[in-house]
């Protein structure tokens, strides 16, 4: 085998698995600094849930923008700045079916188990989670961001299983082609 790369931790199980981690970075370090930015978007969700609002409701007025160059031509860019943004401020991982404003601005699938609906019966008694013990629990997280939000409430409405077809798509726009939609049959009865 050949020599390691000074300055990898574990260097033997590394290289067995092709991971590489630079000399100057910890991966904890780095992994941290995502926790820190989640947990401030958690602790802001209030702020996020206004945002969000106006945001799609914005969104929503573009939704001829849109339908003229094709939803489909239009997502691989928007996905890619919708990656980079959530992906930053709440560690999206891109289900393509954001439940964010339902689950206090704490995305349920960065959940070792994925799980949608609640935690799990093993959060630790300090709030983190049974399966990585330096992580808060989501779903603990969850539950205090929605304590800050006007409809907090909606954290009790059961999602849907994730379709896991719908993973790396823009959930952006796939809720304002669902709204446009529902505008449009809301005003085809009224007619």
């Amino acid at each position: 085998m050949a020599d390691p790369k000074p300055g990898n931790a574990a260097p033997a199980r590394k290289a067995a698995t092709g991971a590489y981690t630079p000399v100057e970075v910890s991966p904890n370090r780095r992994a941290r600094r995502k926790y820190t930015v989640r947990l401030w978007a958690v602790r802001h969700s209030r702020f996020f849930e206004w945002f969000y609002t106006r945001f799609a409701e914005a969104f929503l007025l573009l939704h001829p923008v849109w339908n003229l160059f094709g939803y489909q031509r239009v997502e691989r860019p928007v996905t890619f700045v919708e990656r980079h943004v959530k992906g930053f401020l709440f560690d999206c991982r891109m289900c393509g079916q954001c439940v964010l404003s339902s689950t206090g601005m704490s995305c349920p699938m960065n959940c070792p188990k994925q799980l949608r609906n609640g935690p799990c019966g093993g959060v630790r008694a300090n709030g983190n989670c049974e399966v990585e013990p330096d992580m808060p629990c989501v779903w603990v997280q969850a539950w205090k961001g929605s304590q800050n939000m006007a409809r907090g409430n909606t954290i009790m409405n059961v999602q849907k299983p994730v379709n896991q077809s719908l993973r790396e798509t823009s959930s952006w726009l796939r809720v304002t082609a669902e709204a446009a939609a529902a505008r449009q049959t809301a005003a085809g009865k009224d007619a």
